[in-house]
């Protein structure tokens, strides 16, 4: 089944030079066809590191967590994959979890696959509690517009391709998670979560290692929940 299912990985990645070797050595190599590291313009060794480990590294020519996964999925639309996976570049998922996430859509049980931390184990300390408390309210949001309950929007995703170029995905910062989870509810997806393991990453958050990254996430979240109804 596996070799059947040819399965692109995307990660973004900015200033991950500490962290986007470790990502890429614990990736199961026998699952994966091809990692994509799009990287944002840093000014560590992320590109070089990740070269020198076997990615395909692009530059995305703008900063922004949702315009490197589109710069993914431009290269990957070329090579026809069944199933696109997003992955973070800071260490804080757990690559070999991969098969968790893809078991389900390549058994045909499902089209959308999220890495819920909020189910799974987190390193004490990996999720600042403003983080947890704005992911159970966005996802309050999703159920009380929408009428379906996530638990997390985490980064750790996978989903068919053939179902993701329907979605018509446009953000190009910290509104990409949730503009996905919401166009598979509308979409009529079949959507399941499964608990992931979830540590403390290499490095600073950019998002919720500071106050101030942590509201104007938050902000560009609640309205990208709110934009789709």
């Amino acid at each position: 089944m596996h070799k059947q299912q040819k399965i692109i990985v995307i990660i973004p990645a900015l200033n991950e030079g500490a962290s986007i070797g470790l990502v890429l050595d614990d990736l199961p190599r026998e699952l994966v066809n091809q990692v994509v590291v799009v990287d944002g313009g840093s000014q560590d060794d992320t590109v070089e590191v990740a070269r020198k480990k076997g990615a395909v590294v692009l530059q995305g020519p703008t900063l922004g967590y949702g315009h490197a996964c589109q710069v993914g999925l431009q290269y990957a639309k070329k090579h026809k994959p069944d199933l696109i996976v997003f992955l973070d570049g800071d260490y804080s998922d757990y690559p070999e979890e991969i098969s968790l996430l893809v078991e389900p859509i390549l058994k045909g049980k499902a089209d959308f696959v999220l890495g819920s931390r909020l189910m799974g184990q987190r390193e004490k300390g990996a999720m600042p509690i403003h983080a947890v408390w704005g992911n159970i309210f966005s996802c309050f949001l999703v159920k009380l517009f929408y009428g379906y309950q996530y638990t997390d929007l985490g980064p750790f995703r996978a989903i068919r391709h053939e179902k993701l170029e329907q979605l018509y995905m446009s953000d190009l910062n910290y509104g990409w998670t949730a503009e996905m989870q919401v166009k598979a509810v509308k979409a009529g997806l079949r959507i399941l979560e499964v608990p992931v393991k979830y540590r403390k990453r290499v490095g600073i958050s950019k998002i919720s290692g500071s106050i101030s990254g942590s509201i104007k996430a938050g902000i560009k979240i609640i309205f990208t929940i709110l934009r789709w109804k």
